[in-house]
């Protein structure tokens, strides 16, 4: 299996080129595994989409580029899997970051779609549960039910000295920057890339950069 946690798009300015959602999309698109490639939207790609910030709503650009692909898209969804192995559930949760503040619509406020209760109603039973989710903090809110948590935004810091970083875009500083911890349940936090993929802020002329 194959987990694709978010950030597919980035909003600064420093690309080298324009680059389409489609594009980027595509390549991911000829990623392949047997029981085959799973997905969230991280905090980027909906503030990316400026039409879904304005309207407090509506289908990130990211996610349509995704599904357009082949690949799914999790939103506070859970799905169950049979292997000769035995039975897991995978489950993936909204950003909870997706909506930016905005001086008018949320002023001084980030707003999450997130649903972690809502997400594990849909587990029917008790194979274990892998969690899909972009921003490692909702770990404290993770039960024990959950086996592991997969989740990137952190970049292992954005700066990394001697294993430490004066900068991680978490609540619980170097807690969560990278690796291996264990809380109720585990957490696996990737490094990931801010190369992956990045959009300038905009909106007359996207440009990108792989």
């Amino acid at each position: 299996m194959v987990t694709l946690l978010g950030d597919y798009v980035a909003g600064h300015r420093f690309v080298s080129g324009p680059l389409a959602n489609a594009e980027w999309a595509d390549a991911l698109g000829g990623l392949r595994a047997p029981l085959g490639v799973h997905a969230v939207l991280g905090n980027h790609d909906w503030w990316d989409d400026r039409a879904v910030q304005r309207a407090g709503g509506g289908v990130p650009g990211s996610q349509r580029a995704l599904e357009a692909a082949g690949i799914r898209v999790y939103q506070n969804e859970a799905t169950r899997f049979v292997t000769p192995g035995g039975a897991f559930w995978l489950a993936g949760l909204g950003d909870q970051l997706a909506y930016a503040p905005m001086r008018r619509l949320r002023p001084g406020r980030r707003v999450g779609v997130d649903d972690v209760a809502g997400t594990l109603r849909q587990v029917k039973d008790d194979a274990p549960v892998v969690l899909m989710a972009h921003e490692p903090d909702v770990v404290v809110r993770v039960p024990e039910r959950v086996s592991v948590t997969l989740s990137g935004h952190t970049h292992g810091g954005q700066v990394r000295l001697f294993g430490w970083s004066p900068v991680v875009p978490s609540r619980y500083g170097n807690r969560y920057a990278y690796g291996h911890i264990r809380e109720r349940s585990d957490l696996i936090v990737s490094a990931g890339s801010d190369a992956a993929a990045c959009r300038s802020a905009s909106a007359s002329r996207p440009r990108s950069c792989w």
